[in-house]
């Protein structure tokens, strides 16, 4: 991979990074910010019911800091972009979309098929 593509991915990731633990804080002040008493039992529900949503979202922002920090790691010692089965290269258009993967596309392919084959 072309050092300019390393850059590139570097750049994107650093700022996923810095964009999700923003909403993260932004979620915290939130919730210690709300000390609203609800008359109605059904707006009080609304509410717990949006919250328990937004804290699943920041979970999923959790995992997919990790991700991204191993990422960034794999930029720094060189293995960005290589297959952690095959060994191949691992296609600019694939690491676009998803560039925290660490697979090609072949092998996240067979990957799924076989998860699909031991599900009961």
């Amino acid at each position: 991979m072309e050092q300019k593509d390393l850059d590139f991915f570097r750049e994107y990731l650093t700022q996923e990074l810095e964009e999700i633990q923003k909403k993260g804080e932004h979620t915290l002040e939130d919730m210690s910010n709300q000390n609203a008493v609800y008359a109605d039992p059904a707006d009080r529900a609304s509410h717990e019911s949006d919250q328990a949503f937004t804290l699943r979202l920041r979970d999923r922002d959790r995992k997919l800091i990790k991700k991204i920090r191993e990422a960034l790691g794999r930029i720094e010692d060189g293995t960005f972009g290589i297959c952690e089965e095959c060994g191949e290269d691992i296609s600019i258009s694939r690491l676009k979309a998803r560039p925290v993967t660490t697979l090609c596309i072949e092998c996240k392919s067979k990957q799924e098929e076989e998860e699909q084959l031991l599900k009961p």
